[in-house]
């Protein structure tokens, strides 16, 4: 009976312990499974989210170009307006600034009038005389034409002077709107008349930005009157690519289309080399465009969140089953082992919440420091540049025109006018500068320093005689427009800050230094920098004591080392034993991105 009784016992005592591996295999796998579906679903909003911030930097940066054409437009129109007889030369003048670089993907910029059928021949007499002696005129069909009397071509397809662009439904539209409106407008999509004689594989579809033209000169009689658009051809695929490629990176395909119902029309994309994520659904938004309204469409690439683990939940099931075969074979430990993995997979996630919390508070100081970067450029682009490019242009006609007319205190004046609106335009420069150049699509090219300095040097030295002495310079890699910003800056400090009684001596020099680089130098011998304000004087808006009796912004250097940390290098400035300062920054010798842009 005690035999059978003990064999009951140990059979009940088995029953428990396979109940017990049982219940704890179950309760582990289930665990296991809780937690690799927390980690995916973890993983997933991280990259819904990512994907929305990227989206909305993408938007906010396509807004801020369209505003920033815009805003070209107007003061050009503007400037136009303000001639009551516009001739071919001031055309020419007003339109200098225009250009592919600081306009992407503009294929040109003409002046439209509107001209009856019968008074064609009287138009291309009109505009032979002010300036356009080959201006030939092509109407099309009968009625009202809208010619192209002046032109400004930024490409290679030729002048459109002459063309008649009322065959244009699209242009036509917007043309009336922003008569109607007065205001700057946006065409609908449609390929540009000057492409059609394009080969296939170079033609893109594209839009024109219209400025309606006005009278606005206060000695006109017709003060006021309607007198023409101007016309800005655009390509849309050249415009995106340009707009978005720094704020899109590698992380995300940009598409782009023409109207937000309906059948919208794929405009134009953009697409980086990483190959896009399929997991992740695109994100449809609408960007306000002038009087219109675009249709954004982002896709995720796999360089979205590069460097993070995207296989968070497989790797929890594979710790989860060997967890739970221990705990299975070690039932004496399931409690202590499975409390311990709780408490690992708590902190864990506990760890990557922080760090989800961290970089979205950085991402969103990121975007509130572009948006104030954005709307400063676009205060000064309308508030301040259109009524100084009026001032400025007053004042040189003046001088052109009435300079002999006037007698010694008015050309007195007049010099001072010129010359205030000048620092006026320097100052607003900088501005500018300033705020774009963190920003700014940056070249990554060979860069023959020397050559850079001695064409500031020479320049310079037109400005106050000056011993500048410029070494031999290493060519590196960079941005040849943004490292001549940076020898201009100091070389131009230099010599800015020798007080008047000492002729300025500046040198030019540089030195390899570690990790492939070069450190190049430019030493003066003007009023020097103190020690306590060596390490502000980077500073924007800082100035160093004793500069209070030089003109200045307070901004070159602050350009100088913001350029400097975009090459990935270093910039600072130390006593020079002979009197004066030595500012000195390191560039990199050889190239740091497999694909400049």
């Amino acid at each position: 009976m005690r035999s059978a009784a003990d064999r009951r016992a140990r059979w009940a005592g088995m029953r428990r312990s396979v109940l017990a591996l049982v219940l704890v295999g179950a309760v582990g796998l289930a665990g296991t499974a809780l937690s690799a579906l927390t980690l995916s679903r973890v993983e997933e909003d991280r990259l819904d989210r990512a994907l929305k911030q990227r989206t909305a930097i993408v938007a906010q940066a396509i807004t801020a170009e369209v505003d920033r054409y815009a805003t070209s437009m107007a003061d050009l129109a503007a400037a136009v307006g303000s001639h009551s007889q516009l001739q071919t030369a001031e055309f020419d003048a007003i339109a200098t600034a225009v250009d592919r670089d600081r306009l992407p993907g503009a294929t040109g910029l003409a002046l439209i009038v509107p001209v009856a059928h019968s008074e064609v021949d009287e138009v291309q007499d009109r505009w032979r005389k002010l300036g356009s002696p080959n201006l030939l005129v092509s109407p099309t069909g009968e009625g009202t034409h809208r010619i192209a009397v002046l032109n400004k071509t930024l490409d290679d397809t030729g002048s459109s002077a002459g063309m008649d662009i009322s065959g244009s439904a699209q242009a036509v539209e917007a043309m009336d709107i922003a008569t109607r409106d007065r205001r700057v407008t946006v065409s609908r999509t449609y390929r540009l008349l000057k492409d059609s004689s394009l080969p296939p594989e170079r033609r893109q579809l594209g839009f024109v930005f219209v400025a309606p033209v006005f009278a606005s000169s206060p000695t006109a009689a017709d003060a006021g009157r309607f007198r023409g658009w101007l016309v800005l051809g655009t390509r849309g695929g050249d415009f995106l690519s340009e707009a978005v490629a720094e704020a899109a990176d590698d992380a995300v395909a940009v598409t782009l289309l023409d109207g937000v119902s309906g059948d919208p029309i794929p405009m134009a994309a953009w697409q980086p080399d990483e190959p896009l994520d399929v997991s992740v659904p695109a994100i449809d938004t609408t960007v306000p465009v002038a009087q219109r309204e675009w249709n954004l469409r982002v896709a995720a690439t796999e360089r979205l969140l590069a460097g993070i683990d995207r296989r968070l939940d497989r790797i929890a099931w594979l710790i989860g089953l060997v967890l739970t075969a221990l705990l299975v074979a070690l039932t004496g430990t399931v409690v202590t082992s499975r409390n311990r993995a709780l408490r690992r997979v708590d902190e864990a996630t506990a760890a990557l919440r922080h760090d989800i919390a961290q970089r979205e508070e950085v991402e969103h100081r990121l975007r509130q420091r572009e948006t104030e970067l954005v709307g400063f450029a676009g205060v000064v682009a309308h508030d301040l540049r259109s009524p100084l490019a009026r001032i400025m242009g007053y004042a040189d006609f003046l001088h052109e025109e009435a300079f002999d007319r006037l007698d010694g205190t008015q050309r007195d004046f007049l010099a001072r006018l010129r010359k205030g609106a000048d620092n006026m335009r320097v100052l607003i420069d900088d501005l500018l500068d300033y705020a774009t150049a963190e920003n700014r699509p940056m070249a990554d090219v060979p860069v023959d320093l020397r050559r850079l300095a001695d064409e500031v040097a020479r320049e310079r030295a037109a400005d106050r005689p000056a011993g500048i002495e410029v070494g031999d310079l290493p060519t590196v890699h960079g941005d040849p427009t943004l490292l001549r910003q940076v020898l201009d800056n100091l070389i131009g400090n230099a010599i800015k800050y020798t007080p008047p009684d000492r002729e300025p001596h500046v040198r030019v020099v540089a030195r390899p230094v570690e990790d492939g680089r070069w450190c190049c130098e430019v030493s003066d011998n003007g009023i020097g920098i103190p020690e306590q304000d060596r390490a502000s004087v980077f500073d924007a808006f800082t100035r160093a004591a004793g500069s209070e009796n030089f003109q200045g912004t307070g901004l070159g250097l602050a350009i100088v080392h913001r350029i400097v940390e975009r090459h990935h290098g270093q910039v600072g400035v130390d006593a020079n034993p002979e009197g004066g300062s030595v500012f000195w920054f390191t560039v990199p010798e050889h190239s740091r991105s497999p694909t400049p842009r």
